[in-house]
């Protein structure tokens, strides 16, 4: 893909605030490019948490508003599976929620989660990802990126869940700022250092990608399958 060539997106995420902390820069890129972003999440993010309540989950929808004003990505539906238990429903239904999107906006390019990330969630978005774009005839999806979410694929295993192997760097260093503006909106999502999901964390690896291929700051993703016509 050419960052010229104008695509419809999808960035189909387990929990509002993953598509900020992976790869907001990249968002922000493909909105000055004239793309069209739209993002769906699967959960309300807080359900598993002891102390979740009603507050917490009308808080967490206002910092997802936030986000995506500063960055300019819609959000195309939230889902309201439960948190940290999208593995106990069966696959067949997440599939069908996102089929349902597919079959509304047509995207031709989506961006999910590593399959190698801890977060149980994140691992059956990705399947479910793989299976509603599955490749058949006059299918409009013709390229599948993975991107990688600090404290989720750092914190998995190789010899467990896989392991996250970059082959695409986009250059942020543009959209750095942007990047911490929407960071902002999830405050309350950040740990402090040294946690990887405190702002210098996310700057460390924003500097360490960056570092691989002669920029700044970048963010990397795995592309698993890439369709020309």
């Amino acid at each position: 893909m050419g960052w010229m060539v104008t695509q419809k997106i999808l960035i189909a995420v387990a929990h509002s605030d993953d598509e900020t902390i992976s790869m907001a820069g990249t968002i922000r890129k493909h909105i000055v490019n004239g793309d069209t972003v739209q993002v769906v999440s699967m959960t309300n993010g807080v359900g598993a948490r002891d102390d979740s309540n009603e507050k917490m989950a009308s808080e967490r929808v206002a910092a997802a508003a936030k986000a995506s004003e500063i960055l300019g990505f819609k959000w195309e539906k939230c889902f309201d599976f439960n948190d940290n238990a999208l593995d106990s429903y069966p696959l067949l239904e997440i599939v069908k929620a996102l089929e349902a999107i597919k079959n509304t906006y047509n995207p031709s390019l989506v961006y999910t989660h590593s399959g190698s990330d801890l977060n149980i969630d994140h691992r059956v978005v990705t399947n479910a990802v793989l299976t509603a774009f599955r490749p058949q005839p006059q299918e409009s999806c013709k390229e599948i990126r993975l991107f990688e979410v600090p404290s989720a694929t750092d914190f998995g295993h190789r010899s467990v869940t896989g392991a996250f192997i970059p082959n695409l760097y986009v250059n942020i260093t543009d959209y750095w700022e942007t990047k911490l503006r929407a960071l902002g909106a999830y405050s309350a999502e950040l740990r402090k250092y040294p946690h990887s999901r405190s702002i210098k964390g996310i700057e460390n690896l924003a500097r360490l990608r960056g570092s691989q291929v002669g920029f700044e700051l970048a963010e990397s993703f795995e592309v698993i399958r890439r369709i020309i016509d």
